[in-house]
């Protein structure tokens, strides 16, 4: 129902985006935290979008009928640091969450 998420899982390589990360501080920041997410969710990583390093997805639906996926955890090399991604109501969305 409704419009199509603008963030969409793409084919581009993790590791691309990862090599292309600076400073050289946040690109060392980014790649440790890469390591955790994939040994911690078990999921291989894929990007959503240009700027989105995704492990596993979560389907999500509204009371409105909207639904949709999304990155269940993640981050982003943004300009002044990394935004980690997650999900806020775990108990709650489990049955939705595939990781692996």
């Amino acid at each position: 129902m409704g419009s199509q998420n603008k963030t969409q899982p793409t084919t581009s390589p993790v590791s691309d985006y990862l090599e292309a990360i600076e400073p050289e501080t946040r690109k060392s920041d980014a790649l440790k935290l890469a390591v955790i997410m994939k040994e911690t969710t078990h999921a291989e990583p894929k990007m959503w979008g240009t700027s989105i390093v995704g492990y596993g997805n979560y389907h999500y639906k509204y009371e409105t009928g909207r639904e949709g996926d999304t990155v269940a955890v993640g981050f982003s090399a943004r300009k002044s640091a990394l935004t980690i991604y997650g999900l806020f109501h775990y108990q709650e969305n489990k049955e939705n969450i595939k990781l692996a």
